[in-house]
């Protein structure tokens, strides 16, 4: 008597898939590692029904945005504990669109004037360049201080093994 296994591969549909808040404290974390912790909550792939092509992921609510650090060896700041050496080199380009028009900030400098965009702009290029990569950006929350406006929603705080 033969044992017949029935090997069945599910795809999720938008509307079977159940969206949870998480919230995470970024107080000293490193930037890259947080950033890829978050960008696999956002495509949804700590998920058994993650999908590629359906949007699967969850929301994330990032706390102390400003108290962020990146790898390295510290060095003596006057305002920031964590700054390291490398945040003093992180070069964040963009252009305006006119020619001679590139613009350069160093992540001192970013930290000090947007420090949500540091973060922002790490998980930004960790997901998919196309338009359910911009769907999962913006379930992305980034705040500076220990506040947020999602308290309606109940965030979990993300979990370890993510």
């Amino acid at each position: 008597m033969a044992v017949q296994t029935v090997q069945k591969t599910t795809l999720a549909r938008e509307q079977d898939v159940t969206q949870n808040w998480y919230v995470v404290d970024a107080d000293s974390e490193i930037v890259g590692r947080l950033a890829s912790r978050i960008a696999t909550v956002l495509m949804g792939k700590h998920k058994p029904i993650y999908t590629a092509h359906v949007d699967c992921g969850d929301f994330v609510v990032v706390l102390n945005c400003d108290k962020i650090r990146f790898s390295g060896k510290k060095l003596a700041h006057a305002e920031n504990p964590n700054f390291t050496k490398k945040m003093a080199r992180k070069e964040y380009d963009r252009y305006t669109g006119y020619p001679g028009g590139r613009r350069v900030e160093t992540g001192a400098e970013l930290i000090e004037t947007n420090p949500t965009k540091i973060l922002h702009e790490a998980v930004r290029r960790m997901l998919p360049k196309n338009k359910l990569g911009r769907k999962m950006l913006r379930k992305l929350k980034l705040y500076a201080g220990t506040n947020h406006p999602h308290q309606a929603q109940q965030p979990q705080n993300l979990p370890e093994w993510v």
